[in-house]
């Protein structure tokens, strides 16, 4: 994900200090991963030094000076392009997860139990997104959603390669 751009996009709605762009982003995007305030600040002034944000304000207060940022016009053209952009899918095709099962069958060691392992890990996460999603509100179960359907697609790789190991291990090792 951009944050450039996700900051950006929540300038729009108005002007804001970067304490209040963090909080908003957090909210928004980063259940999983929240943003640091140095990772915002050092993106605001990026922006700013590339003409996409202007200082609107700084007010003095008990600590140090905060800036208020607003949103210019080359920052909104830059959002809008960006949305319009579409993302490149990912193929997966250097996934870990086939260079464990291919390591594993090489060295020797069980790929079955690593796969069983594996699945495990992926179940456990499935069911406390699924418990997020029940709990939440629409953008919530909308992003557990995406993850979730990711899981399963993974989770439908591990059954099909746990019923292909033994083909595999014969044409790794020949």
């Amino acid at each position: 994900m951009s944050i450039g751009h996700a900051l950006l996009g929540l300038l729009e709605s108005g002007p804001r200090h970067g304490y209040d762009l963090k909080r908003a982003f957090d909210e928004r995007f980063g259940h999983d991963r929240s943003l640091h305030y140095g990772q915002v600040y050092s993106t605001m002034s990026r922006l700013l030094k590339n003409g996409l944000v202007e200082v609107e304000g700084i007010e003095a207060g008990g600590g140090p000076e905060r800036k208020r940022y607003a949103i210019t016009d080359a920052g909104i053209t830059d959002v809008a392009q960006w949305l319009a952009q579409p993302e490149k899918p990912e193929p997966y095709l250097q996934s870990t997860l086939y260079t464990k099962v291919v390591l594993a069958l090489l060295t020797g060691r069980g790929a079955a139990e690593m796969l069983d392992t594996q699945r495990a890990e992926h179940l456990r996460l499935m069911r406390i997104l699924t418990d997020r999603k029940r709990r939440g509100d629409l953008a919530d179960q909308l992003i557990c959603d995406h993850a979730l359907f990711h899981l399963e697609a993974d989770l439908r790789w591990l059954e099909l390669t746990a019923a292909r190991l033994d083909q595999l291990a014969k044409e790794i090792h020949p």
